[in-house]
Formats: C-alpha cells, sequence, structure tokens
C-alpha cells in the first residue's frame, strides 16, 4: 500500500495540471477570435451580427467605403478581413440565403461571392419592380425596391430552394432562376433589362 501524497506534492500536482490548462488556453486556436474582435472593433462593426452587418455595409454610399476593409458574402457566412491581415468570419442563419443582384442595361462585370466593400454595379439608387416566386408558386417578393448606392439589390431568401426572379424597370425586365444552396452564388450580375 502507497502512502497518502503530502500535502506538498498534492500542491506541486495541482500547479502542474493548472500550468497545463493555462498553456493549453493559449494555443493558436484563440487567435483568429482576438483577431477578428481587433478587425471589427478598428472598423465599428462590433456588436453586430452577420444580417446587420451585410445590410449597413451594402447600404453604404460609395464614398462611405472603406478602402482597407473588404467583406464577402458566402452562402453560409459573411468573411471579413482587412490590410492589417485580421480576418474573422460571421455565421449567417440557416434559414436565410442572402443575394445581391445588379441589373444592368448596358455594362456589368463577373461576379460570384459579393463583396460589400468593392462591387459596383450601373444601376444605383434605382426604383424596381421586384417579383421572386418558389417552386409551389409562392410568391415571396412582390414590391417596389431600391438598389443601394453600389448599384446592387439585396435579397433574403429561403435556402435550399430555387426561385425565380422578374425585376422591372420602366418596361424593360428581366428573368432569371436563383438557386439558394450551399454551392449558389451570392452575387448576381447577369440580369440586362431589356424591353
Amino acid at each position: 500500500m502507497r502512502p497518502a501524497p503530502t500535502l506538498a506534492r498534492r500542491r506541486l500536482l495541482a500547479g502542474l495540471v493548472l500550468t497545463s490548462l493555462a498553456v493549453a488556453g493559449c494555443s493558436t486556436d484563440s487567435a483568429p477570435e482576438e483577431s477578428g474582435e481587433d478587425l471589427l472593433d478598428a472598423h465599428g462593426l462590433q456588436n453586430r451580427g452577420a444580417r446587420t452587418l451585410i445590410e449597413e455595409l451594402e447600404a453604404l454610399p460609395l464614398a462611405d467605403r472603406p478602402s482597407d476593409l473588404l467583406a464577402a458574402v458566402l452562402p453560409d457566412r459573411l468573411d471579413l478581413s482587412d490590410a492589417s491581415g485580421r480576418q474573422t468570419s460571421l455565421s449567417l442563419s440557416d434559414e436565410d440565403f442572402y443575394v445581391s443582384v445588379a441589373p444592368f442595361v448596358d455594362t456589368t462585370h463577373d461576379c460570384f461571392h459579393h463583396s460589400l466593400t468593392t462591387c459596383v454595379g450601373e444601376l444605383q439608387e434605382q426604383d424596381l419592380e421586384v417579383h421572386v416566386v418558389a417552386a409551389d408558386g409562392t410568391v415571396l417578393v412582390d414590391e417596389m425596391r431600391t438598389t443601394a448606392p453600389n448599384g446592387f439589390l439585396g435579397l433574403w431568401l429561403p435556402r435550399g430552394q430555387e426561385l425565380a426572379l422578374t425585376l422591372t424597370q420602366d418596361g424593360a425586365s428581366a428573368s432569371t432562376q436563383v438557386t439558394t444552396t450551399a454551392d449558389s452564388a451570392t452575387c448576381l450580375t447577369t440580369m440586362q433589362l431589356t424591353d
């Protein structure tokens, strides 16, 4: 039978356990979180969820867009990075899918994942009739909307669906199918309005 550890030995063992836990807590796994908090603080974006940040950044006047911040919308998250090398990601909800549409008449650009701080469309602050219909015929959107200062129209749509989108302005229109799955585009720049 072994003798019970002395009080000194118990303290030594407890100290080793606590030291191990402290070292584990300082691993590189926490670095992106700290970097992300620094990024959000530096750009005045703290205490907001992904949806709120997307809506705020999309609505910024072009002159107010931060030139040192990149904000990309992916199907499941918002990725943020800046010129200092800081980066973070904020998850989107499991129900909502964000797609940003830049209708055009004459000029457009290629885009797959929407950049809230660099993408610019042709029809800035323009009123459009927006019509979104689900595959079962349910009308999800049927109203006038105004494109943001960057020329994009942001739509929150249900995930995992194929939807029919029609945009109309002064008798000119464009229609397309929009999917809201894990590999879908969040940036749509192919809708040319024609008579």
